[in-house]
């Protein structure tokens, strides 16, 4: 068939909606979609037949075609894909999952009005702080707090109602840059603050911060390395010694410690990291944290500290901009009230259960996993098991190893990055790693539901399908 013959070949839009295979699926999907969809699928055709190649297409052809153009448009952007990196607070893939107390408190907020500011006691609107700030108090020890959108926006809150119009200090060697290439000093100048740096990359002294002092100080700064680790010739201003200093010129301190360490994690093997407390002991004005790491719950920035500075970062104009919503302040006040008894949160909070689950229980599943996929993919694969590492991820515990044990496999009929797409485009969505020419899977972030479902997957791709 030659070019013209090939045109005038195609079918009009209107004759194939009238299919009943498209019809039926305009009754579930919406027909915009679907009339969108026989366009695309038509004009596909076209594209190719004036590219001169050699097509051979009639109506079901091109009918199946727009099936699967529409059914993908409708498919949700945002999905759930099973995490089996290793990374437990894995950035790409949402950082931290939520327990199952924070999950029924979102579905219950999110399907009815609620009390996001109004006091039932008295009738009269309520303050959305009050959800979560008696339980950031009562676990932390501090006078006062608040939660806001992330922890970037506690950070830009923090320094934009302290030190606006007037200068913070803070170490050469603090100059974090955090997620998406957003740093200290960038934040810094959106809050109206001048950056005083002091001391050198790997030490800075007391003296430095004294020295530095002058009439238009507004705050002293103490960032916490979260997401890396300056070792060797170093050294770095305890908290307490910048608060005696802070103290002696009517200077608030105020440290960001990112990562939101709520519960002493070093009984479990883990790099010893100061928590909110702690630094609420060593008498900081304020303290910030991230609340979708460590800390296990949604994404918020949380801060904590004196009552004066937190009733004045309250009627900062930014306050209102990054305010938290109310299903957002559900799940958060869910994940807080698990902290109440620390043992349950160490169960049912996912990322404190990932993080501490005991090396010998990942080895455990990690034999299982291999074991079900030798019996079930008749030697699809050539399965392994082997010691190594798990991340904490989202820019927290850097120099953390977290010890695991991974299953590896080696397709016996496709490459190994068909078998990683095959995971990665199936349903449900599984993100694996490729190390040594090898599909590897760590079981330390999969629980027994996506267990099971990578499973099945592997089974199908074992098959075929």
């Amino acid at each position: 068939m030659d070019t013209n013959a090939a045109l005038r070949a195609l079918p009009q839009t209107d004759e194939l909606l009238k299919r009943p295979d498209l019809t039926a699926l305009a009754d579930t999907l919406p027909r915009v979609v679907v009339t969108d969809a026989v366009r695309g699928a038509v004009e596909s055709v076209r594209a190719r037949v004036l590219a001169g190649k050699s097509v051979a297409f009639d109506d079901d052809s091109i009918a199946a075609e727009a099936i699967v153009i529409a059914r993908e448009r409708m498919r949700p952007s945002l999905r759930p894909v099973i995490n089996a990196t290793g990374i437990i607070v894995h950035t790409n893939l949402g950082r931290s999952r939520l327990s199952e107390d924070a999950l029924r408190a979102v579905s219950a907020v999110a399907n009815s009005y609620s009390t996001l500011e109004y006091d039932v006691a008295t009738g009269e609107r309520g303050s959305r702080h009050a959800h979560v700030e008696r339980l950031i108090c009562d676990i932390t020890g501090a006078e006062a707090a608040m939660a806001v959108n992330n922890n970037a926006a506690a950070v830009l809150l923090a320094i934009a109602g302290l030190a606006a119009r007037k200068e913070a200090i803070v170490s050469r060697g603090q100059q974090v840059e955090i997620g998406g290439s957003f740093r200290i000093p960038d934040v810094m100048r959106q809050s109206g603050a001048k950056m005083v740096e002091v001391g050198a990359t790997n030490k800075t002294h007391l003296a430095d911060y004294a020295g530095a002092i002058t009439p238009r100080t507004g705050l002293l700064l103490k960032v916490h390395s979260s997401n890396f680790r300056v070792v060797g010739f170093t050294e770095e201003v305890a908290l307490a010694d910048l608060v005696v200093l802070g103290a002696e010129h009517g200077i608030p301190v105020y440290e960001d410690q990112g990562s939101g360490v709520l519960l002493d994690l070093a009984p479990y093997g883990l790099p010893d990291e100061p928590t909110v407390r702690s630094s609420i002991e060593a008498g900081v004005d304020l303290v910030s944290i991230s609340g979708d790491k460590l800390l296990g719950g949604p994404q918020a920035g949380i801060l904590a500290g004196k009552k004066s500075v937190i009733d004045r970062l309250k009627k900062h104009p930014l306050a209102r901009a990054l305010r938290l919503d109310k299903m957002t302040l559900a799940a958060l006040e869910a994940t807080l009230r698990l902290y109440l008894d620390p043992e349950r949160a160490l169960v049912e909070i996912p990322t404190l259960r990932m993080l501490t689950e005991p090396a010998e229980s990942v080895a455990l599943r990690a034999a299982a996993i291999a074991e079900r996929v030798t019996v079930s993919c008749g030697g699809a694969f050539a399965v392994a098991t082997e010691p190594d590492v798990s991340r904490a991820g989202g820019g927290a515990l850097p120099l953390a190893d977290i010890p695991t044990t991974v299953v590896t496999l080696s397709p016996s009929a496709v490459s190994v990055k068909k078998l990683e797409a095959a995971l990665r485009l199936g349903e449900p969505t599984i993100v694996a790693r490729i190390r040594d020419d090898r599909v590897v899977i760590d079981p330390r972030t999969l629980d027994e539901r996506e267990t099971a479902l990578v499973l099945l997957r592997l089974a199908e791709i074992a098959s075929g399908r």
